[in-house]
């Protein structure tokens, strides 16, 4: 499975939270502490905001702790809301246009996790497409079909009803095909303003994901950053240090929202169409 974080708060240096924290998403793109592929690296992403309209995004299919454009550029730019993500495939292809996050307009996707016997599903999910948000189509990945159903079903009115649409539609073609256990994710979404998350499975067993509890949880990630504003918090698959107390699990079938340091946690059910 892939690892990802999602930061909001004063602008600071990519490279503070990638590559300077304990256990920073590149420590975990070699060794993965919770998760059942230790190592992901089959391309890496990120997307952030700076003084545009639409978020800036740089991805590769090379593993993150080898790509030396990647450090210099996390060197350089500086944002107050990112999301990163390192990849471990579940079976589609290593191709730049797999790799995470996926964008459109305003919008940043990413996703850990799987839709179950994906290939059985994926016409299905792909005729279920909103007609003018299906040329957008460019992977072959279930993460980037999921983001764009989110689309078709109203993500950009309410992030929270989209995503739960897109989820109830999964779950609803892959009852027709009998395919249990459809859904496994953790996803994190950004418009700009706010960041969202969602951890969920049909199952009930979802992959693990955490924010950090306050500013100084999360200046503890990068203790030489030296500029995070009350409001900084971040969301990621598994802590980035070693302070576990600091960081707070996400409950089981939950969306979280982050706006400019406040916290909301409800809980989340997929809605059948």
């Amino acid at each position: 499975m892939c690892r990802w974080l999602a930061y909001s708060g004063a602008p600071i240096l990519l490279d503070e939270v990638l590559f300077k924290t304990d256990h920073s998403l590149i420590d975990q793109s070699l060794r993965a502490s919770d998760s059942s592929s230790t190592t992901n690296g089959d391309g890496f992403g990120i997307g952030w905001y700076g003084n545009r309209d639409v978020p800036g995004v740089y991805k590769d299919i090379r593993p993150a702790w080898n790509d030396s454009n990647l450090q210099a550029l996390a060197a350089q730019i500086e944002s107050h809301m990112f999301l990163a993500h390192v990849r471990a495939t579940t079976g589609s292809p290593v191709q730049r246009t797999n790799s995470h996050p996926f964008d459109h307009e305003k919008w940043l996707f990413v996703h850990n996790g799987l839709i179950n016997e994906y290939d059985k599903l994926h016409r299905d999910l792909a005729f279920a497409i909103a007609p003018d948000l299906f040329p957008l189509i460019r992977g072959t990945t279930d993460s980037e079909l999921m983001f764009l159903l989110a689309l078709s079903y109203g993500m950009k009115v309410d992030v929270h009803a989209g995503l739960a649409r897109m989820a109830g539609m999964v779950e609803h073609i892959a009852e027709r095909h009998g395919v249990k256990n459809a859904l496994q994710m953790t996803l994190g979404i950004s418009d700009g303003e706010s960041l969202y998350a969602v951890r969920y499975s049909t199952e009930g067993k979802s992959r693990s994901l955490f924010h950090s509890a306050s500013r100084d949880a999360t200046m503890e990630i990068a203790p030489d950053a030296g500029r995070f504003s009350r409001d900084a918090r971040a969301i990621v698959s598994e802590p980035l240090s070693h302070l576990e107390a600091e960081w707070v699990a996400v409950p089981e079938a939950s969306f979280l929202t982050i706006t400019k340091g406040k916290i909301t946690c409800e809980s989340f059910a997929p809605i059948a169409p």
